[in-house]
């Protein structure tokens, strides 16, 4: 197949999407298909978009492992003249209609949100992950939060604070959020109401939509989900502090346990909680749901991911692997059931 890997872009979490398309197309060009990697902002100016998927090039050469700190996105967009008018890089959506399909390692805003999905529906572009409805919802942890909610999913007891609001709020230990942030960038844990104020102030910076939530202490789990049928799920056990953007992506930081050392009964219960979500909330193709449990076993859904990272410390790799998928595999699956919407 002819596939194009789009990563990148100009999110918190760009740094993410390249490693999680590095990995992905290493993985696609190992068996055997045609695969071009671009970085969706910067795109190919000077490229060919007929002759690209012959080029015999490495196009996941220079990519670095992720940082201990986000990108600075001010100087990405720099790179490109007219970034403040256009999203997709030189040349990125006629290679796009030249692909079988569209692999998504986007992360964030701008990949993940629906709209690149909305872009290529309209244009007849097949790609991965679920639709564009869905991916807006899910990106939204206001809307997504209502309407889990709605369908008697557990959820954390909380509130959305709207744009010019006072922020209120009294049962402490709570959690602040940007809704459309990612990789726990834009989330902050706070214990009084000085420290709610900080948190909102900071998190207004990335959304104007914030969520308030309680703080849920306990262990800490993702489930995910292919075709809709759950795989094994992961404990995520941080070595120092809590599972933040600098333990997620480097290496030690965190202990991933899969499967879960959890009872069958409670592996059922969430697995049931996180197939509940998924119908829910309309999703399609695969999806990592997170959950917490607190100290009396109740488990809450935290929130679904739409393009998992498939970065070499990513959960859902690790949860394919658990049934027996190596990640190739799991690539491929992807855009199976992918197609298959």
């Amino acid at each position: 197949m002819k596939i194009c890997i789009l990563a990148g872009g100009i999110s918190t979490e760009r740094e993410v999407s390249l490693v999680s398309g590095r990995e992905v197309y290493k993985a696609l060009k190992e068996r055997g298909h045609q695969v071009v990697l671009l970085d969706v902002f910067l795109g190919l100016p000077d490229a060919d978009p007929d002759e690209v998927f012959s080029l015999d090039k490495d196009w996941a050469e220079g990519i670095p492992d992720i940082g201990e700190e986000c990108p600075d996105l001010a100087e990405i967009k720099a790179m490109r003249m007219d970034a403040d008018k256009y999203y997709l890089g030189p040349k990125v959506l006629k290679i796009c209609r030249r692909a079988d399909v569209v692999f998504l390692a986007l992360h964030g805003a701008g990949g993940e949100d629906g709209r690149l999905q909305a872009l290529f529906e309209l244009n007849g572009i097949p790609y991965t992950g679920t639709d564009y409805v869905s991916s807006a919802l899910c990106m939204d942890k206001c809307l997504s939060r209502a309407v889990m909610k709605t369908a008697g999913i557990q959820v954390p007891p909380g509130r959305e604070l709207f744009p010019g609001e006072e922020p209120e709020w009294t049962d402490y230990p709570a959690v602040v959020k940007a809704a459309n942030g990612g990789s726990t960038v834009g989330t902050y844990f706070v214990n009084n109401d000085e420290e709610l104020r900080q948190a909102v102030k900071c998190a207004s910076q990335l959304d104007v939509h914030i969520v308030i939530e309680k703080r849920i202490e306990g262990r800490e789990f993702t489930c995910g989900l292919i075709d809709g049928n759950p795989l094994p799920p992961v404990e995520i056990i941080p070595n120092v502090g809590t599972y933040d953007y600098r333990n997620k992506y480097q290496a030690g930081c965190t202990n991933e346990i899969c499967p879960a050392p959890i009872s069958e009964e409670d592996t059922k219960r969430m697995q049931a909680m996180a197939v509940q979500a998924w119908k829910a909330l309309r999703l399609s193709a695969y999806v990592r749901m997170d959950f917490m449990m607190d100290r009396e076993g109740n488990f809450y859904c935290l929130e679904a991911n739409t393009i998992p990272g498939m970065t070499p410390t990513s959960l859902i790799p690790q949860e394919a692997a658990a049934v027996g998928m190596n990640f190739g595999e799991l690539c491929e699956k992807v855009i199976e059931v992918s197609m298959r919407k």
